[in-house]
């Protein structure tokens, strides 16, 4: 008998019972889950106050008032009056073995911090000690080329140690990091550098990806033209490759810090500081810069990692992401936080072999693994076999965040990856929150697709149009109480803010998500609903479809879009990419549009299926809908920066609806 999305398929035992949130439940004298999560989403400032102090959060002066909406929710502040900072917390602390605070017990400088695996194989790593040298020479280097507290650095770097420690370098000295994804081109590099006005820049002279060398610094070079308020470029030897080189203006990280004295960190940072610009999608207009402060951003994060992850110093933990997702710093500050090791990862997950992932995850025996749906889909696709190959039984948690799910993938990552005895966490939420404002924890009962519930402190609710709450329907995600880790507006446009996220119901935070929660309380995800297609006046998200699609044994992956429709307003059309070995054949493409009718009603049948090898995506593996119709119709695309493959693109232009 198959398993339904009404299924519970995975109850806690053991030591999932014996979770952090176990112990804050019982600290609290609380009943059970639900009785923290509606407590916690109920009276929020309660729990804020009492997840700090049981998380151990060092303040260099104590907060005088937890928070101040005084000028309405868009504008809350946090932790009024007091100071401290991330680098403090997450990297100083632990250099003295032993010391406690909340239920965090420092790790001392020789435990394993980070563990970085190239493309093709090459390895270094850091203990906790070994990191803070390099943290803390680079904030000296900083400070060197004037950079003071509140200036911007880009990042625009591969995925090396030297970017974790740039991060770090930066919140230790009151630096605003702005990590760019290194796959952007110039253009994209040099609006983001631009809008956050930044001082310097980070880079390396080249990456390696599919085996084929990025010439990196090739492109902050270019970006450089365009800014002049750009002093100086600081280069790590990475790669060797050939760079031009201005003197004056270009520095070698290496080269540079060698005899430099470490840096201290500046303590009295206050909890509004910012500490990260970071920067959403910028294939629909110009990018939004959403701006995440110490106190608050690591508030957040570390929550996640106490209460959905419960990150232990013993835990090594390995997110596929690049810093420039928000997912790069979300998992260096809290897996730091809680003095566990951090693997990451510089190439492509599928190269050389479709089992680098598996590959990684046995040599390293990690103990969470966080992917996305759309990586998922892809390594599926390609045979369990891959997956034989390798010892995966340390998993204990799996992750995942940044798109839905379809039911088949989800229970492939369950069933193969976590061999029935792993949660997934499936977290949603965003870059403008720094983190989910749906989270699982271990100790919740789950669904195939769930996220669980509402993230800890966060009150979410389910509206219709008119704001009414729903239970049990599909309608928007939105958010009723301030969250400390929220953006404080867009960087120097803070109208756009505003409207983005508290026009449509005043006073609400709207998140832009299609969201469900049924009478179990269990909550569900069904895309953005700006994506939204309405045939013959049904609404319907494009991951219903596509999930319906991907139940097909043929089917890899499938992306659907709406197009303007005489009959039905929008019709749907969809664009499939086959398993190896699978035909498309006229068959085929009817099975595929009337298993779509069967699931969803005989109004859903699609248009035209449409089979291509390749869907256009973000390097975060998100499907990038509406660049795929825009270039169905022959629209603009916008800002393809954004966009891995872009050549993807073109193929779906010559099957053109026109």
């Amino acid at each position: 008998m198959s398993t339904t999305m009404t299924d519970v398929i995975w109850k806690p035992t053991g030591e999932y019972l014996k979770c952090r949130a176990a112990d804050f439940i019982t600290q609290h004298g609380l009943k059970d889950w639900r009785h923290l999560v509606t407590k916690s989403t109920e009276d929020t400032n309660w729990f804020w106050k009492e997840a700090l102090d049981f998380m151990g959060f060092k303040w260099t002066k104590p907060y005088t008032q937890l928070m101040d909406d005084s000028k309405g929710f868009a504008w809350t502040k946090w932790f009024v009056g007091g100071q401290l900072n991330i680098c403090d917390n997450v990297l100083d602390w632990h250099q003295t073995k032993g010391q406690k605070l909340g239920t965090r017990v420092s790790v001392g400088a020789e435990h394993p911090a980070l563990i970085w695996e190239g493309e093709e194989g090459g390895e270094r790593k850091f203990t906790y000690g070994e990191l803070n040298t390099m943290v803390s020479k680079i904030a000296a280097l900083m400070l060197s080329l004037d950079v003071k507290p509140g200036d911007a650095v880009g990042m625009y770097m591969p995925m090396i140690p030297e970017t974790v420690a740039t991060l770090i370098a930066c919140f230790k000295i009151g630096a605003v990091a702005v990590p760019v994804f290194s796959g952007f081109g110039a253009q994209a590099l040099a609006s983001r550098l631009e809008d956050s006005e930044a001082k310097i820049l980070f880079t390396a002279d080249g990456g390696k990806r599919r085996g084929k060398l990025i010439d990196i610094k090739k492109d902050a070079d270019e970006a450089a033209t365009h800014l002049p308020g750009l002093k100086h470029i600081v280069v790590v030897k990475h790669t060797e490759n050939k760079v031009d080189w201005k003197d004056g203006r270009d520095v070698w990280l290496n080269e540079a810090i060698k005899d430099l004295k470490p840096a201290e960190t500046k303590l009295d940072l206050e909890a509004e500081h910012p500490s990260m610009y970071l920067y959403t999608s910028g294939t629909t207009g110009k990018p939004k810069g959403t701006v995440h402060t110490h106190a608050g951003a690591m508030a957040q994060i570390v929550k996640e990692h106490c209460f959905s992850f419960d990150v232990k110093p013993e835990d090594v933990f390995f997110w596929v992401s690049d810093m420039g997702w928000m997912m790069g710093p979300w998992e260096v500050i809290g897996v730091y936080y809680w003095g566990g090791t951090i693997v990451i990862f510089e190439g492509a997950p599928n190269f050389p072999q479709p089992d680098r992932v598996w590959q990684i995850v046995d040599k390293h025996k990690v103990n969470t693994l966080g992917i996305s749906p759309t990586l998922i889909r892809n390594l599926r696709s390609s045979g369990e076999e891959w997956l034989k190959k390798h010892d995966l039984s340390s998993l204990r948690l799996l992750g995942s965040t940044g798109e839905p799910w379809d039911q088949d993938s989800y229970m492939w990552f369950f069933d193969n990856v976590g061999q029935k005895r792993c949660p997934i966490m499936n977290i949603s939420g965003g870059t403008e929150i720094v983190g989910g404002m749906l989270t699982p924890i271990p100790l919740m009962p789950l669904k195939p697709c769930s996220l669980g519930g509402p993230g800890l402190g966060m009150d979410i609710d389910v509206y219709d149009e008119s704001g009414k709450s729903l239970r049990n329907e599909i309608g928007h995600l939105v958010c009723k109480k301030p969250g400390p880790s929220m953006t404080k507006g867009f960087l120097k446009d803070p109208d756009r803010y505003v409207e983005t996220y508290f026009d449509k119901f005043p006073g609400v935070w709207y998140h832009g998500d299609w969201a469900k929660c049924d009478e179990d309380d269990s909550w569900f995800l069904f895309g953005r609903s700006d994506d939204t297609i309405k045939v013959a006046g049904k609404r319907v998200g494009p991951g219903e479809v596509e999930s319906a699609l991907v139940e097909h044994s043929s089917v890899a992956e499938a992306a659907v879009i709406g197009v303007p429709n005489e009959a039905k307003g929008e019709a749907l059309v969809c664009f499939v990419v086959l398993n190896p070995g699978k035909e498309e054949t006229p068959e085929l493409s009817k099975e595929l549009r009337e298993l779509v009718a069967h699931s969803l009603g005989a109004v859903m049948r699609p248009e035209i299926i449409h089979f291509v090898q390749f869907l256009p995506k973000t390097r975060s593996g998100k499907i990038v809908r509406r660049t795929i119709r825009a270039k169905y119709l022959g629209e603009n695309t916008g800002d393809l920066s954004s966009v891995e493959n872009p050549e993807a693109l073109e193929p779906i232009g010559k099957l053109s609806a026109k």
